[in-house]
Order: C-alpha cells, then structure tokens, then sequence
C-alpha cells in the first residue's frame, strides 16, 4: 500500500492539512494538496493512496511565472500575424484585433497577469459600456478573454478570470439616444461655464456637428484643418476603427470654437513662456504640450450642469445622423457624413425619415390654409 499521511499545520490564517506521500520510484517525500479541512484532506489522502495503489501517478502541479499583461498581448499578436499571413485572418479583422488589444494594454499593460480578477475585469466592462455603448464593451471582453486565455496557456494564470463572464445584452441597449437643437445649446453653453470652457465646448461641436468619435477628436491634427478654404474652411478625420477618412467643410459654430481655442491655447503658451517651443500639432492639448487622453470628467460635469440624463459624448454621433436626417437629408446621405461602412448601421435613424415627412405634411397644410378659402 502507497505511503500517503496529512500533515497538521498551523499558520497564521489558522490551521490547514497538507496531504503528502512517497514517490514509488524515487522514495522521495512530495507535497500533494493542502486544505483548510480535515474531511477534505482525508477523502484526498484516500483518492490519493488509490491511485498509487494502482500504479498511477498524481499530475504534477503547475508552476506560475510572474507574466506581465503585455507579454501576454505581445504573443497573442504574434500569433494573429501569422493567422493574418496564411489568410486565416483578413486584414481588417486583424487590425480591429490589434487595436483592441493595445488599448486594453495601456489600462492592464504593467500589471501582473495574476493580479487580473474577474471583478476587475467586470468593472472595465461596465466603464466601457457606459462610457460607449454596450457593443464596445462586449468587443472589448471578447479581445480580453483571448488574452487571458494566453495568459493560462503561457503559465501565468491558473485559470482565465473573464472565462465564465458573460456579455451585454447588444439588443436592449442599442443607443439611439441625441439632442435636439436646443439642448444642444445648453449644452455648450454649460460646457462654456466649466473649467473646461475653453475646449470643451469645441469637441461638443464636433461630436455634435461633424459626426466625430472621442479617437477622430483626440486625433485630430491643426495640419488637419483649413480654416481659409473657400471661407468656410475645410476638416479631415480619419476613423481607426473603419481605416475610414472623410473631409467636410467646416460647420460655423465648429469653426468658430475652434478658432477661440486656438487662440487661448497660443495665449496660454506666451504666458508660461512655451511660444518659442514648437508645439505639439494635436488640436487638443495642455499648455505643456501633452496631449489630452481623457475628458469624461468635464464632459459628464457639463451634462450635469444642463439638465441632462443618459447621455455621452459618443451619442453625440446620434445627434449628428439625427439632427442630419430630420433637416432634410436622407439614410445614404447620413451614412456617408458619418462614416459608416455599412448601410446597416445607419437604419436605426430609418424612423426619423418619416418625421421629416411630417415636418414636409405640416408645411404643406400651412401653404394650404395660406392660400386657399379664394385667397
């Protein structure tokens, strides 16, 4: 019979067992399994002895490295460049994988892959969901089970932590939320009376009238923008999601706020004594030259400030396409301003069409009361 005892010890958590026994081939004592309780390491010890007893042998326990997040990504996208060069992967899908996994490197990158928990990766998922849309947040979790799943396979996890995590519902969130015009107003104008009233009140226009994602706006360069074209002035975006560039003219409050932040960025600089260094050429950025990563704070403290519920700056979008089809033009028109790729994305304004429709009904009962009755 295999030699197979439980060891009592006492530590400063309390007590635990640890199940022993002698290897068979070596006569060497080795560690098995340690428990908090004795009937647990006692029905161990038992499965134990059998197993020796039938000549078998317990697998051996699995070391853990001290893997980085980043490590785990840096092979990951190895091997999406190989699955990219044998044709498993298409090129978009490839870029959209990469792009996922470098911004969950920048918020999990310096951390230990085993000080990732499951609770740490829900609260991401909720930041994103909130801070985007739910179908952000999903595509998000997806990118970071694979990671994880590295992770495990690489020896520094145990087990995945976002395995069992299951996604947002896509369908009983879908945001179609947006601002009419004069919310729209009190929006700004609260963004004016903010510490941010500088250049808050400028990426709103652009979310708001441009279509412009937080990536267009926070990517945007001043080598971007021609404020003297054809007077109006002309501004380019490039979408990374997509790889989508669009170039519209300039809407005059877009314009307008921009120019007012131009201006307060060079003043600012002339006072810190900065003028004679070249500055960064990102549209929005500190006095120093860093640019700005994040505005959430100010953006959610305006909102607040007006009087508005559930909104973000990415249903600013919404506003746009709304606000687009309800003056008058039509789905492709909206689709092609913002950006989508798929027409598809730009059906859930299809029921603003027929507002406007009502809007063209209403007028013509004005032109009809106006001039008929031997008018």
């Amino acid at each position: 019979m295999a030699t197979v005892v439980i060891q009592k010890k006492r530590n400063k958590s309390g007590v635990s067992y640890a199940v022993q026994y002698r290897d068979p081939i070596t006569g060497r004592k080795k560690h098995y399994k340690s428990y908090s309780k004795k009937r647990d390491a006692e029905h161990s010890r038992n499965n134990l002895r059998t197993l020796l007893d039938n000549g078998s042998m317990p697998e051996p326990r699995k070391k853990f490295s001290p893997y980085r997040f980043s490590e785990a990504v840096s092979k990951l996208i190895e091997e999406w460049d190989i699955r990219l060069s044998v044709g498993e992967l298409r090129h978009r899908t490839h870029g959209d994988y990469v792009m996922a996994a470098k911004l969950l490197e920048k918020e999990f990158g310096r951390m230990l892959l085993c000080e990732i928990t499951e609770s740490k990766v829900k609260e991401y998922r909720l930041e994103r969901a909130r801070t985007y849309s739910n179908v952000a947040s999903n595509r998000t979790l997806f990118i970071l089970k694979q990671i994880l799943k590295k992770g495990v396979e690489l020896g520094g996890l145990k087990n995945n932590p976002a395995e069992n995590i299951k996604y947002l519902s896509e369908k009983m969130h879908k945001r179609n939320r947006f601002l009419m015009p004069h919310e729209l107003d009190e929006l700004i104008q609260a963004a004016k009376e903010g510490r941010a009233k500088y250049y808050l009140p400028a990426l709103i226009c652009l979310g708001a009238e441009h279509g412009a994602s937080t990536q267009e706006c926070l990517s945007l360069k001043w080598s971007d923008i021609d404020f003297n074209y054809h007077q109006a002035g002309l501004i380019r975006f490039f979408r990374t999601k997509n790889q989508h560039e669009r170039t519209e003219f300039l809407m005059p409050r877009a314009k307008k706020e921009l120019l007012t932040w131009r201006d307060h960025l060079e003043k600012m600089r002339k006072k810190c004594g900065l003028e004679g260094l070249r500055p960064n050429d990102y549209v929005f950025i500190q006095v120093d030259g860093v640019p700005i990563k994040k505005f959430s704070r100010s953006f959610a403290k305006a909102i607040a400030d007006a009087g508005i519920n559930d909104f973000r700056f990415h249903d600013l979008r919404h506003t746009f396409c709304s606000n687009l089809i309800l003056s008058g033009a039509q789905l492709k028109d909206a689709k092609e301003m913002i950006g989508h790729s798929d027409i598809s994305m730009t059906d859930r304004y299809s029921h603003l069409t027929a507002q406007h429709k009502l809007l063209m009904q209403q007028r013509l009962t004005e032109h009809y009361e106006q001039n008929g009755k031997g008018s």
